[in-house]
């Protein structure tokens, strides 16, 4: 039995659109308001990010393959090396590439344009919403002597301000084509993906200092009950560099390991749109951040 093949309008137009910046320049707000829903998480810490989390958006007139990016920094040990590994193959992938710029800054990020060099570009001045817009000028005159950009466009992606224009600037250098993905699909991360990256959410969210940046976390099992009254059973690990920081993950008498787990549980079960119990066991392995082996394990390139 063969499948109706899908039928593609004429002038239809699919591409990649890579978010690049420096950290907490707001890329993962920014995907999240495209998307209208959180595929990427998001805090006031840098380094949030530590993947390309990709966002796919289907209409009858295209699809826009959205590469959010791990905050462009001078890499210090491996794990952030791979981060800027993925950063550059977004640029590399990328159709339309969206440089971002904080606006309550007042100097351009010399750092991140080294990553795009000559490619073309929208600059896109986020955070808007924070100062008056005349404020915004000298930044955008500092930029525009850096390099040339295809458009400069103010916008908020925490507020909205300015996406729909930034959306009709990205329709326009969309290249012709058929879809990349079904029409139904908005992500090419598994499940697992996404639900360990909640963890790790509240994680950055909880805990000061270093800890954040310490923890991996690896969904180990889940087991999807769908079609059942019973809860999605999910198994995770979080994995830490030293032993001093498990004692501080867990808590006294687990409580701080409980209040993780509680707010976790509350997205991954509007995520999946189903109830869930969600066990959390905190593991040590030393320096794994700077450990080839332990990285590629866990899903990073080196």
């Amino acid at each position: 039995m063969t499948s109706t093949p899908l039928q593609i309008p004429d002038g239809y137009r699919s591409g990649y659109v890579a978010l690049i910046g420096k950290p907490n320049v707001g890329k993962s707000t920014l995907l999240n308001a495209l998307m209208g829903r959180k595929l990427s998480i998001v805090t006031h810490k840098p380094q949030t990010t530590r993947h390309r989390v990709l966002g796919i958006l289907s209409d009858e007139e295209r699809q826009i393959i959205f590469l959010d990016t791990p905050g462009i920094i001078q890499p210090r040990y491996k794990l952030q090396e791979s981060m800027m590994h993925a950063v550059r193959g977004a640029v590399r992938d990328a159709d339309v590439t969206i440089f971002m710029a904080d606006a309550t800054q007042g100097v351009p990020d010399t750092l991140s344009l080294e990553q795009i060099k000559n490619k073309e570009a929208i600059l896109a001045i986020n955070k808007m919403d924070l100062i008056e817009q005349e404020q915004a000028i000298p930044l955008v005159s500092a930029y525009a002597e850096t390099r040339a950009f295809e458009e400069i466009i103010p916008i908020s992606a925490l507020e909205g301000d300015n996406l729909d224009l930034l959306m009709q600037e990205i329709d326009k250098r969309l290249p012709e084509g058929p879809p990349f993905y079904p029409p139904d699909v908005i992500s090419e991360h598994p499940e697992r993906f996404f639900v360990a990256e909640m963890v790790r959410e509240k994680i950055l969210q909880q805990y000061q200092e270093e800890i954040p940046y310490s923890v991996q976390v690896n969904v180990i099992s889940h087991e999807a009950r769908p079609d059942s009254d019973d809860k999605d059973l999910i198994h995770a690990d979080i994995v830490v560099s030293r032993k001093s920081q498990k004692g501080i993950l867990i808590g006294k008498g687990g409580r701080a390991l409980k209040g993780v787990g509680t707010a976790a549980r509350k997205d991954i079960e509007e995520f999946l749109g189903r109830p869930v119990f969600l066990k959390l066991h905190v593991k040590v392995r030393e320096n794994w951040r700077d450990r080839s082996s332990y990285l590629r394990s866990y899903g990073y390139r080196t």
